[in-house]
Parts: structure tokens; sequence; C-alpha cells
């Protein structure tokens, strides 16, 4: 007969009344083994070396303060603030760890429950969540700096000093512009494809995008249209809701969701695909399905987000018509976040830029580090967003290319301002700008 040893003696730890239930799947938690291979792809925990500031160590402390065990105070919600939702982690993890379903629901239950902290001026918060995801308001919004920077005032106001007059909401989104050209108008909303047609498709034009980068918008139509595609623009298309459901503000992004679903899909939907050419956008759009988790309205956000494809990845698929005209460069590619991470869309850009004579593609250190645009990310967290765009621009320095392409408007506008000063005449554009210039010969 054998007996076991007597057990140790165990000291219970302290617990809370579990006050923050988020409504997210316990099980998403327990998925998370804490190996820490996401940490070195974590921009923030790259940064600063600080284990709350990394994936696990953010994930643990939503499950400590989901099961009471630690309170959320203001230390806390620094941490998990912090976070860019870039979902780097996600690409490293191997468990498959799905960080982005975590991370969001959690900041939106902070926002209910008024614990989510609040770094925005009443200023910012008009123009990101009242004016920045409606077309035609940021139009009307960029009309002045636009003729300033025509004429020239733009410049000559910066040299006399004028803009630190400015609040300082305002001269920061001032620092953030980029150089605006002329808005193309408004464009058919059937364009006929170019010899056989080989699909039909719709286009989201988004919002900021379109205001910011207007030409980007103009060259993927006419693209699509070389590519022997019908593009179909529909008139009440309205915002992918990114910037309110990054922000916690869940029941604006679906308002925006509901009436995209109505707009794309009038009788279940007669496109073959839904093209989008901004990451964060098409990272949005095809989440709607999970949006609307267990609601009677999922199954048609999931036929729509099923039918939302990126610019590059529809071509590539489609099989591209090859580009003629030469590109005489050096460029590098940058890897925004939500196409990589949030859509594991890797090669098809790389694919579609080697296709253009002449054109050199040379790596980039870092590529899929975020640059710190991250929506609103520059506007909430500044100064990491500052350290992580001086990051970026000296990997793209360090290439010494002509070129740096990015496909997201974010990130075009977080490249520029970090490297002007330092490389006036680079060239930053969308990877479907230098396309487009290859198949009509005009310039990027």
């Amino acid at each position: 007969m054998t007996t076991s040893a007597a057990e140790p003696a165990r000291t219970s730890l302290p617990t809370i009344a579990a006050k923050h239930d988020a409504g997210i799947d316990y099980e998403l938690f327990l998925d998370c083994v804490h190996c820490g291979l996401c940490t070195s792809a974590c921009p923030t925990y790259v940064e600063l070396g600080d284990e709350n500031d990394s994936p696990r160590g953010r994930i643990y402390l939503m499950r400590a303060v989901t099961d009471g065990r630690i309170e959320l105070d203001s230390s806390v919600q620094k941490h998990l603030d912090l976070c860019l939702d870039c979902r780097a982690c996600e690409s490293a993890c191997p468990s498959g760890v799905q960080y982005g379903k975590l991370i969001e629901p959690f900041r939106i239950h902070m926002q209910k429950t008024g614990t989510k902290p609040d770094n925005l001026s009443w200023l910012q918060k008009f123009m990101l969540y009242h004016l920045t995801p409606y077309a035609g308001r940021m139009r009307l919004a960029l009309a002045p700096a636009r003729f300033a920077q025509w004429t020239g005032i733009d410049w000559l106001m910066g040299k006399l000093g004028m803009y630190y007059l400015m609040p300082p909401s305002l001269r920061q989104a001032h620092a953030m512009l980029p150089p605006l050209q002329a808005h193309y108008g408004s464009l058919p909303e059937v364009l006929p494809a170019e010899g056989p047609r080989r699909a039909r498709v719709a286009l989201f034009t988004g919002c900021a995008a379109d205001a910011f980068f207007p030409q980007t918008n103009l060259a993927t139509a006419l693209v699509l249209q070389k590519n022997g595609c019908e593009v179909w623009i529909p008139r009440k298309q309205v915002c992918c809701g990114a910037l309110h459901y990054h922000a916690a503000l869940d029941q604006p992004a679906k308002e925006f969701a509901r009436q995209n679903c109505q707009t794309f899909l009038p009788d279940g939907g007669d496109v073959d695909a839904i093209i989008v050419n901004a990451a964060g956008c098409g990272a949005m759009l095809k989440d709607y399905g999970h949006l609307f988790h267990n609601t009677p309205e999922q199954e048609r956000a999931a036929l729509f987000a099923k039918k939302v494809k990126d610019i590059s990845e529809f071509l590539i698929e489609l099989g591209p018509i090859k580009p003629t005209h030469p590109l005489s460069m050096t460029a590098a590619y940058h890897d925004a976040c939500h196409l990589c991470h949030g859509q594991q869309i890797r090669k098809q850009p790389r694919q579609l830029l080697e296709m253009i004579p002449e054109l050199k593609l040379v790596s980039l250190n870092e590529s899929e580090i975020c640059c710190g645009a991250a929506g609103s990310y520059n506007l909430t967290q500044p100064e990491m967003a500052e350290r992580l765009g001086e990051r970026k621009a000296k990997n793209v320095l360090d290439t010494n290319a002509d070129a740096v392409l990015s496909g997201n408007v974010g990130c075009l506008i977080q490249l520029r301002r970090y490297l002007r000063a330092k490389k006036p005449n680079l060239i930053i554009a969308h990877p479907i700008d230098a396309l487009w210039a290859s198949y009509s010969g005009s310039e990027i």
C-alpha cells in the first residue's frame, strides 16, 4: 500500500469582484500560451521594452481584469491605449491568437464604462468623427489648404512662423497635411471596361483617402478599366467606419456598415468584387461579419465582407495586363499594417510593382513594423507615433531609394510627414499610382 505525499498548503490570491465583462469569448484569451514570439513584432514593445506594452502582456492584463484579479486602473488603461492595433502580433503568433478580437471589444467596453482615456481635444474629436468620415465635408474643409499650397501662401505663413499662433490641435493637423492635388471631380456611376469585359466590380472610394489622395482613386478606376473591368461607383456609399470603431465608438461604425451593405448589395450582390485601395478601410470592410457577430445582420454583413478585395489582391487573381511604359527608378515598399497583418496581403503589391519595366524594387528593413499612423493614433499618442515615424523614415533613407510606395492613406501621410524635410525629392505614392503611370506613360 502506497501513501501520497501531503499536498503543500495553498495561498489564495486576493480577488476583487469581476466588474468588467466586455462580452469577449473567454476561449480567445486561452489561445495565448504566453510564448513571447509576438514581442519582437510589436512596435511599442520594440520601442519601450516593457512587457505590459507587448501583446501577451496586454492579453494578460485584459484577462486579469475580466477575472477580477486586478482593477482597471489608469496604469492598465494606459498600456491598453498605447496599442496601435496594427495586428503584427497576429502574423507572428504560432497559436493563431486573434488579438484584434480581444483589444477592440475591450476598448469598446472601456469607452462604455467611462474608463477609456480621452486624449483628444473637442476640436480633434470634431475633425475625426464629424468631418473626416464624410468625403464631401473633407473636400470642402481641405479647399483652403489646397489653395494655400498652390499659391505659396502656405510656405509664406510657415516662414513667418504664423502657424505657431494656431491652437496646438490645428497646428498638429497642419503638420500632417500632404501636398494636395486637384480632385478629379465626379466620376460617372458606371465606367465601361476596355476591351472584352472580364469582371464587374464596385469601387469603394472612401472618405479621407479620396480627399487627401484623389489621384489614387482615379488611378484605381482607370487601372480596373484597363484590365477589362466594368467599374460601378455607388453614389450612396459611406465611410467604412474604421475611425469610429478603433476609437471604441461601435454604434456609429455599425451605422456606416449598414448603409454600405445596403448600398453595395441592393439585391444580394451582383458584382464580382468590391474593390478597395486603402488597407485600413479594407481590413474594416472585411471585418463586417465580426462587427455584427450574433445579430440578425451577420449573414448579410458576412456576404459583403466576402466580396471585398484589395486592388492588388484582385488584380493578381484576375491576371493583370502587363504595363509597358518604363519607370526608371529604385523603389522601396512599406507594408501597411492592415494590409500585411490585417489581410495577410504581402506578395501581391510586390508582384504588380515587379511587372513595371525598369523599376527596381529594393528591400526595406522592418518593412512590417508600423510607421505610427494607425488611424487616429498620431493624434491620440503623438509621442509614440513620432518615435515610430522617425524609425520608419530612417529605414527608408537607408535604402537610398527614389520612391517609397505603400497601400494605405495613413501610411502615406505619415511617411510624407517624416521624410519631406530629410529627402524632399523622394516620391511617396500608392503602388497603383506607379502601375497606372506605367500603363499610361504619365508621371507618378
